[in-house]
């Protein structure tokens, strides 16, 4: 039996409207993903494989449910021995490092709180980060500008009282004595003694940062019970069973990694497959690994996805992939056109957020249709409220909103850690409010309108940047674009296209190519839609987890330096 099956009242379902009806699941008192998942599995299976970690060059190797027990047991002791104690916060800068699966288990096996977080970080970012959260121990991996960064960021963070470094000899700096080689350290640490419910289901066990797309990142904390909420996620989205192999591309850093490289992966018994690029990412190498790995399901971005159909998939033998699912931003309906031509699979698109687990998606009894985030999915009580807070009709568009009437349902945040007044603004007259807007269909189905902050109000019409950019993503120049609006003494605003052209067009940049483009968006959406501004660029701003970020664009417009 897989393990998940524990926590379901009922797993079979034979219709959707049936799995809205009966889906429940039961969480203890005193839940902890390490003793509850990777040890009992290591019990029943110690040999089956929770992870293929691979390089994509010339290291591959396996990690079993008796090693990963075994790993995570030794980190465990050596925490301890730092002195980490319940509750205490650790920050993880280790990439795709097999050592942070180890870390993740062996901070919950103590009743810590992780705090997974980007490579791409400065001293500032990372001081910043430290000093919120008050952390206590970080650990990285040994690139020199990661090591260099938290080095000069310890020096203004009074609580952090050791750093530890993954000796991988990559690093050019010298090492002070103020670092700790993690391996060294691990295997002088003594055996660990398991700590019996050492946690609540209701403790603290995870924080991320948000993007900080909008403003600084917030802290956003999940609580022990969190794991079972990607049960929904793995088993009825990913739909993984005891004999999948999933692969999903994204840094540790990012919550899309506990979605797709850990809790609900292996709570259903699947092994997650990671591919550990150094370097650049290579749509070739990653194609050549899904092939080696024989991965039989697949998760990423859609920008992941528009690389690998620029490489001849014929070349590779994919016949293992069962199931795509994409997730991050919304994908463009070429993307998912052209994937299913070439390889017969749909992709299959969700909604959820770092705050909140799935909220919408597409589940084995729900039809695909294109650009829908899905339909909604029985963990949490959505709505879409109009401005009165009044729920919206069909075709309307609205805020989504979770229902926290009756209390915080499960794989909803906990809370925005030493931030009233962040959780004042998104949790009131009994919601939790998203941010983003959406709208439904007669049929159920929602489609993901924008971020609220991002819509564009222009000559008294609403205008969502997503519509407008999915149509400029038809046109055979634009390779990538984000949409925003600039101030107009006339119309309030302006729409804005700030565009990255294909290397073929790049020779063609300016005027009469801009207004060609101008022109192909209004026969593909409303004539008001269309970008009365276009910008071509080398490429768009980023946050360190790559989503765009349209915030700097609107800055950068409001300072004049286009």
């Amino acid at each position: 039996m897989s393990i998940f099956e524990k926590y379901l009242k009922k797993h079979d379902f034979s219709s959707y409207e049936e799995f809205m009806d009966g889906f429940r699941i039961d969480v203890p008192v005193h839940f902890n993903f390490g003793y509850d998942v990777i040890d009992k599995y290591a019990e029943m299976e110690p040999d089956k494989d929770a992870i293929i970690w691979t390089d994509g060059h010339d290291v591959t190797y396996n990690v079993t449910y008796g090693e990963y027990k075994e790993k995570s047991d030794r980190i465990a002791s050596f925490l301890q021995q730092l002195g980490v104690r319940k509750g205490d916060r650790v920050l993880l800068i280790l990439r795709r490092r097999i050592e942070w699966w180890y870390t993740m288990v062996a901070l919950h096996k103590i009743g810590a709180v992780a705090i997974p977080a980007n490579h791409q970080l400065s001293d500032k970012d990372i001081a910043y980060r430290c000093q919120s959260a008050g952390v206590k121990v970080v650990i990285c991996c040994d690139t020199t500008y990661v090591m260099e960064n938290v080095q000069k960021a310890s020096y203004f963070c009074r609580d952090i009282e050791h750093c530890v470094y993954v000796n991988d000899g990559n690093s050019s700096m010298a090492i002070s004595d103020m670092w700790i080689d993690f391996w060294t350290a691990v295997n002088e640490a003594p055996e660990f003694t398991p700590i019996k419910k050492v946690n609540k289901s209701s403790d603290n066990m995870l924080i991320y940062f948000t993007s900080g797309t909008t403003s600084q990142p917030k802290m956003v904390v999940h609580d022990y019970a969190y794991p079972l909420a990607h049960i929904l996620t793995a088993r009825f989205w990913q739909q993984l069973d005891g004999q999948s192999r999933l692969l999903t591309v994204t840094d540790s850093s990012w919550v899309m990694a506990v979605w797709g490289m850990l809790y609900g992966q292996l709570l259903v018994g699947a092994t997650v497959v990671v591919y550990d690029f150094k370097g650049k990412f290579d749509a070739h190498n990653l194609l050549s690994v899904m092939e080696s790995c024989k991965v039989t399901s697949f998760f990423s971005p859609p920008t992941v996805y528009r690389f690998m159909l620029n490489e001849d998939l014929k070349k590779f033998d994919l016949s293992s992939l069962q199931h795509c699912v994409v997730a991050g931003e919304l994908a463009h309906r070429h993307v998912y056109d052209d994937w299913k031509r070439l390889t017969g699979i749909e992709m299959k698109e969700c909604y959820g957020q770092t705050e909140v687990g799935l909220v919408t998606g597409f589940f084995p009894w729900v039809e695909s249709r294109t650009g829908s985030i899905g339909k909604a999915s029985p963990l949490y009580t959505m709505e879409l409220l109009n401005e009165d807070l009044e729920p919206c009709k069909v075709g309307e568009v609205g805020h989504v909103a979770i229902n926290i009437d009756r209390g915080r349902p499960l794989g909803l945040f906990k809370e925005y850690f030493r931030d009233h007044d962040a959780m004042s603004k998104n949790n009131h007259d009994g919601y939790y409010f998203t941010g983003d807007l959406a709208r439904r269909d007669e049929d159920g189905y929602y489609w993901f309108v924008s971020r609220a902050d991002d819509v564009i109000k222009s000559s008294g019409y609403r205008i969502s940047p997503s519509e407008v950019e999915t149509a400029l993503m038809l046109h055979p120049a634009v390779l990538e674009c984000a949409v925003t609006g600039v101030p107009d003494d006339v119309r309030g605003q302006l729409i804005k296209a700030t565009i990255v052209l294909k290397k073929l067009f790049k020779p063609e940049a300016g005027d009469k190519l801009a207004k060609q483009i101008q022109e192909f968006c209004k026969m593909q959406t409303s004539p008001y839609k269309y970008p009365r501004v276009v910008e071509f660029v080398d490429e768009l701003p980023r946050t360190v987890t790559g989503k765009i970020r349209r915030v700097a664009i609107r800055k950068s417009d409001e300072n004049g330096s286009r």
